[in-house]
C-alpha cells in the first residue's frame, strides 16, 4: 500500500501527501548532498512537471551492492511492458505508433499541431498509456485525427483501426478504471484486468466459489492474472508467468533475479529472491505468500526492492496487481532517527482509539526504513510513491511487515521550483507561517505513522474474510483513510513530542491545516469542472475531511470562511478534531474488521464522491494563479556496468539524464519484449 505526493497540496515536505515545492521547514536529516549545478526540474507539459533525482551515497557501496543494485534494476525495467498492457489493451502498439513518429518522422518538427501531438505523446509517456495515471480519464490529442494519420504514414507506421479510433473518439473506453457505484465497474472500466465480455456479477461469482471463511492463511486470488471467457463459454484466469500471459517480459526478469541471487548480501535476502523467481515461473499464489513472508524477514540488506504485481489500485474490484519495481538503498542515519516510532508500535496500537477486540495484542515484525530510490519501473514510474507499506495480506501482516520512506524522492520534490498554494488557499497569516515553519516535517511524520503504525494496525475478527471480498470497490478508499486516520489521530499526542520526534504539538496543527485544506479544497485542482471524485486517495481525503467538518458543526471545530468571495476553512479547536478523527478511526476500523460492506459503502459515497460545484469551480478560478503544473513525475537515473577482458563487472556507474522523451525511446527500444498484443 502507498502513500502518495502531489507537489501542489500544502506545504513541502520530506514524505508525505503535500506540498513539497513550498517549505523551508527543518526536516529530520538532508541526507543529499544539493549539488548547486543540479537541475531538479526538466520541463513541464500539460499537467505534469518532470523532474530528477539524486542517489547520495552511490559510490559508498561496495562492488556486491552495485551489482545488486544493478541487476535488479535490469528486472525491474524488463517488466516495463506489463504495465502499459494492463493498463489498456491498445496500449502497446500506440505507444510504439508514438515512438516511430518521434524517431523517424521526415517532415517539418514545428508549429501547433506538431506541438499538440508531443505534448501527447508526453502524456502517454508519463501515464503508461492513453489514460491520466490519476484522474483515469482519456488523454485528449488537441491535434487533428488526419494530421496524426499523415505523421504515422510518412514514419511508415500502422496502427490497427481500433486503435487509431479509441485515440480520437473520447466516447470509446474513455475512463481506465472507474469506481461509479451506478455502473457495472468491470464494464465501465477500460483496465485491461477483464474479458470485454465479462461483467461484475460474473467476477464476483467466479472468486467467490474460491472463498472460505475459515481459511486463516487465504491467497490472494486474482492477483496475478487476467479473468477471461474460454471456448466453453466459462469463465478461467490467464496467469502471469514465464509459460503463460506475459511470459517473455518475466523470462527476462528472471534471467536478471537469477544474476541477483548471486550477489545477494544476505541468506534471507537469497532465498526470498529465489521464491520470487519461481513465483515468476509457476504464478502460483502460495509461492507469493511464501515470498513475502522471507521478504519481510530480510530486514538487515543495505539494498531491498519491491518487484512484482503489488498494488490493486487499478482495478475497480480492488483484486488484480500492477507490474512494479522500485530498487532501494537503507539511509541509516534517517531511518535510525525515525525508527523511535517503528519501537512504539506496541504503544501505539494500546492507546489508539479502536475497539479492543480490534486491536493486535502483539504487534511483531513491523520494519520502517528511509531510503534512497536508485531506479524505478512499472507502476511506480515516473509517477511515484513517497511512502509504501507492504505485504497488503492482512494474515501475513499479522507476521510482518516493512514500511519505507522514499527520502531521496521526497527531497527532489522539496528542491524543485514550484509556486507556493499557501498564501492563495491559507486562512491567514497564522496558517501560513504554521506551514512554513512544520509543514515539512509534519508530512514526514504524517507519512512515517501512515505507513508504519497505519497499515500495520488493527486486525480482522475470525472468520472476515480479506477487504477486496468483504469491502469490494470501496476497499482501498477505506484503507488508506484509516492509515490517514491513524496518522492524524497520533500527530496531536505528546507522545510524539516526549520521544523526540517533534518539538511540540505546533507540527500536528500544521499537519491538520494541510489535511483539511486539501481534502476539502486544494485537491479539487486536479479535477475537472463537473466531475466527482473516483481515485481511492482522493476520495479518502475528501471523506475524512468532509466527516470532521460535518460533525464538528455544532462546535464549530473547523469553520467556513467566506471572504472577498473566497472559501477558507479554519480549524478553530485541534483538540476536539483530534477527538472526531479518533472517532471516525474507530468506526473505520471496525468496518473493516467486520467486512461491514453497507456501512463502508454509506460513508464513502456520502462525503468521498460529491463535488461541491460551487466550491470546486471557485478552488479552479483561484489555482489559475499558480503555475506549477499539479503532477511530478521523474526521470530515472540510468546505471551503465563497466566489465573487463573477461566479462565481469568491474563498476556500476550512475548517471542523471535530463531528456524525459529520449529515456522514453531508449526504454521502448532497451526494455521491451511483449508483442502488440497479449
Amino acid at each position: 500500500m502507498r502513500n502518495l505526493v502531489f507537489p501542489f497540496l500544502a506545504t513541502g515536505l520530506l514524505a508525505s501527501c503535500g506540498d513539497p515545492a513550498d517549505a523551508d521547514g527543518t526536516r529530520l536529516n538532508d541526507t543529499t548532498a544539493v549539488a548547486d549545478s543540479f537541475r531538479w526540474e526538466t520541463e513541464q507539459f500539460a499537467d505534469v512537471r518532470v523532474l530528477r533525482y539524486q542517489v547520495p551515497g552511490w559510490e559508498q557501496l561496495s562492488l556486491q551492492q552495485k551489482q545488486l543494485c544493478y541487476y535488479l534494476n535490469m528486472a525491474g525495467l524488463a517488466g516495463r511492458d506489463i504495465l502499459w498492457d494492463q493498463n489498456y489493451k491498445y496500449n502497446l502498439v500506440i505507444r510504439r505508433a508514438l515512438e516511430r513518429i518521434i524517431k523517424d518522422y521526415p517532415g517539418q518538427r514545428s508549429g501547433a499541431d506538431w506541438e499538440a501531438f508531443l505534448t501527447y505523446a508526453k502524456q502517454v509517456f508519463f501515464s503508461n498509456g492513453i489514460h491520466h495515471h490519476y484522474s483515469n480519464d482519456k488523454h485528449t490529442p488537441g491535434f487533428p485525427q488526419a494530421y496524426f494519420e499523415g505523421l504515422l504514414k510518412e514514419s511508415n507506421g500502422t496502427l490497427p483501426p481500433g486503435a487509431l479510433e479509441v485515440i480520437f473518439d473520447p466516447e470509446i473506453n474513455a475512463k481506465k478504471v472507474s469506481l461509479d457505484a451506478d455502473k457495472d465497474l468491470v464494464l465501465s472500466s477500460a483496465v485491461n484486468f477483464y474479458g470485454e465480455d465479462i461483467n461484475e456479477k460474473e467476477v464476483e461469482a467466479f472468486y467467490k466459489a474460491m472463498e472460505n471463511p475459515m481459511d486463516t492463511m487465504p491467497r490472494s486470488y486474482g492477483l496475478n492474472s487476467k479473468l477471461v471467457r474460454g471456448k466453453d463459454g466459462k469463465l478461467m484466469e490467464r496467469v502471469y508467468k514465464v509459460d503463460g500471459l506475459y511470459g517473455k517480459a518475466l523470462a527476462e526478469s528472471v534471467k536478471w533475479l537469477e544474476k541477483a541471487i548471486t550477489v545477494a548480501e544476505t541468506p534471507e535476502q537469497k532465498t526470498a529472491l529465489e521464491l520470487l523467481v519461481q513465483y515468476y515461473r509457476t504464478g502460483d499464489l502460495k509461492t507469493w505468500d511464501d515470498f513475502n513472508l522471507a521478504w519481510v524477514k530480510d530486514t538487515k540488506s543495505t539494498v531491498d526492492y519491491i518487484l512484482g504485481f503489488v498494488e490493486v489500485y487499478n482495478d475497480p474490484l480492488g483484486k488484480r496487481g500492477t507490474y512494479e519495481s522500485i530498487i532501494e538503498v537503507n539511509d541509516p542515519v534517517a531511518t535510525k532517527n525515525m525508527s523511535v516510532i517503528m519501537d512504539n508500535a506496541q504503544w501505539f496500537e494500546d492507546n489508539s482509539p479502536l475497539l479492543p477486540q480490534h486491536k493486535k495484542k502483539d504487534v511483531v515484525g513491523i520494519t520502517y526504513r528511509f531510503i534512497n530510490t536508485v531506479g524505478e519501473a512499472g507502476d511506480a514510474a515516473p509517477s511515484t510513491p513517497i511512502g509504501v507499506n507492504l505485504p497488503n495480506a492482512n494474515w501475513i501482516r499479522e507476521l510482518g511487515s516493512k514500511s519505507v520512506s522514499l527520502g531521496n524522492i521526497s527531497d527532489a520534490y522539496d528542491q524543485s521550483s514550484g509556486t507556493s498554494t499557501l498564501e492563495i488557499f491559507c486562512h491567514d497569516s497564522e496558517e501560513i507561517e504554521r506551514a512554513k515553519a512544520h509543514g515539512s516535517l509534519a508530512g514526514t511524520l504524517h507519512t512515517a505513522l501512515h505507513e508504519v503504525i497505519g497499515h500495520a494496525s488493527g486486525q480482522l475478527e475470525p472468520g472476515i474474510g480479506e477487504t477486496d471480498a468483504t469491502l469490494k470497490n470501496y476497499a482501498s478508499t477505506l484503507e488508506e483513510g484509516r492509515a490517514d486516520l491513524v496518522a492524524l489521530y497520533y500527530l496531536m499526542d505528546q507522545k510524539l513530542v516526549d520521544i523526540g520526534v517533534m518539538p511540540s504539538l505546533e507540527v500536528g496543527k500544521a499537519e491538520y491545516d494541510s489535511y483539511i485544506r486539501n481534502g476539502l479544497m486544494v485537491q479539487l485542482r486536479r479535477l475537472k469542472e463537473g466531475k466527482n471524485l473516483e481515485e481511492a486517495h482522493m476520495r479518502n481525503r475528501q471523506w475524512v475531511s468532509a466527516w470532521a467538518y460535518e460533525k464538528g458543526k455544532a462546535d464549530s471545530v473547523i469553520v467556513k470562511v467566506v471572504r472577498d468571495g473566497n472559501t477558507y476553512y479554519d480549524i478553530r479547536d485541534y483538540e476536539k478534531l483530534r477527538v472526531l478523527f479518533g472517532d471516525l478511526l474507530r468506526e473505520v476500523q471496525r468496518i473493516k474488521s467486520q467486512g461491514d460492506y453497507a456501512a463502508g459503502k454509506a460513508l464513502v459515497e456520502t462525503f468521498g464522491v460529491k463535488v461541491d460545484p460551487a466550491i470546486h469551480k471557485e478552488v479552479l478560478t483561484r489555482a489559475e494563479k499558480i503555475k506549477t503544473a499539479p503532477y511530478a513525475g521523474f526521470i530515472q537515473p540510468e546505471m551503465t556496468a563497466e566489465v573487463d577482458a573477461n566479462g565481469n563487472i568491474t563498476d556500476v556507474k550512475l548517471t542523471y539524464p535530463d531528456d524525459f522523451v529520449k529515456q522514453m525511446l531508449m526504454y521502448g527500444e532497451k526494455h521491451s519484449f511483449l508483442p502488440d498484443e497479449n
